[in-house]
């Protein structure tokens, strides 16, 4: 099924801790499938340093996940989401 940016970004954003699996561009033109969840505040592999970020990340069109394979919080261009996976569902996004 197809979907807009507008509406993967609704559904990672609101995944609700759910793991999903999504597909994008990465800054160097590579493309990246990526299994995450959001809402994750405390790993002990990944500790949180109590700081923050010095930027918001709505603001670039970003999403920080946590990358359930490298154990680590990664951000993810949502203007560049080529595909989505979450609650069996497949998207293809335009």
């Amino acid at each position: 099924m197809k979907i807009s940016r507008i509406t993967a970004k609704d559904l990672v954003k609101g995944s609700e801790g759910k793991i999903f699996t999504v597909t994008f561009t990465k800054k160097d033109g590579t493309e990246r499938v990526l299994n995450g969840r959001m809402g994750v505040y405390k790993s002990k592999n990944a500790p949180l340093n109590g700081v923050g970020m010095n930027y918001n990340p709505d603001d670039y069109g970003l999403a920080t996940v946590f990358d359930m394979q490298k154990q680590a919080y990664r951000t993810i261009n949502l203007e560049t989401v080529t595909g989505l996976k979450v609650d069996g569902e497949e998207y293809e996004v335009d």
